[in-house]
């Protein structure tokens, strides 16, 4: 699977240096971090400079309700509810217990799990069950690091779902360098390729691509 759970493109002593004078990453989201490496798909895991540069996103909306489309063992949850007021809610959504239960224990730990509300089923169905209650417009901010597949529906659910001014992140859109390879012809890279295309013509937000990670879209809307 094509992830990194570093920055694309920084030999490794200047990734280093980056984190030596930037990273600032709480106890248990080390801890966290290092408990999912030791799984063979730990690389799913967002980067820790890229989890706190979210934090540092919702800090500066004064985010109070986000939503975040997947899960896995519940690190960028985590560092979003870290972030947030003692008020702040993160509606949470993923289709696997295994995982979730990590995120779930590390929350409990972290004592955030009052602000995260989890929703184990197919993401489309919980975030078109939120447009159907009537909390269009409601949130603040929006994380999207699911199935690549569903990335289009994910961002105009999300569209709808955050207000004027509120902010979505979409990541993996590099795709560790796959997107600009032109021989790479699978289902999964032609899809980010085409999502990526779209939203560089979206008029409805305002748009920027950060290198950080594996490729982070943020896409503000209008």
């Amino acid at each position: 699977m094509p992830m990194t759970t570093k920055t694309l493109g920084l030999e490794q002593n200047l990734y280093d240096y980056l984190l030596s004078v930037s990273l600032r990453e709480p106890e248990i989201l080390t801890q966290l971090r290092q408990e999912t490496a030791q799984y063979p798909i730990g690389r799913m895991q967002i980067a820790p400079e890229q989890g706190q540069f979210l934090a540092l996103l919702v800090q500066l909306l004064g985010a109070k309700k986000t939503l975040e489309i997947g899960v896995f063992t519940g690190y960028s949850s985590l560092v979003v509810a870290l972030a947030l007021p003692s008020d702040g809610k993160v509606v949470a959504c993923d289709i696997s217990d295994e995982f979730t239960t990590i995120a779930r224990r590390y929350w409990q730990q972290a004592g955030v799990a009052d602000k995260i509300q989890l929703h184990i089923a197919p993401a489309l169905q919980t975030l078109d069950r939120l447009l159907a209650t009537k909390e269009a417009e409601t949130f603040d901010f929006a994380f999207i690091d699911a199935d690549k597949s569903n990335y289009d529906a994910y961002y105009e659910r999300s569209l709808q779902l955050v207000r004027p001014g509120g902010l979505i992140a979409i990541d993996n859109v590099l795709w560790s360098g796959r997107v600009a390879d032109p021989q790479v012809q699978d289902n999964r890279t032609k899809r980010i390729r085409a999502f990526n295309q779209k939203l560089h013509q979206d008029q409805r937000v305002s748009l920027s691509l950060v290198a950080i990670a594996d490729g982070l879209t943020l896409a503000l809307k209008r």
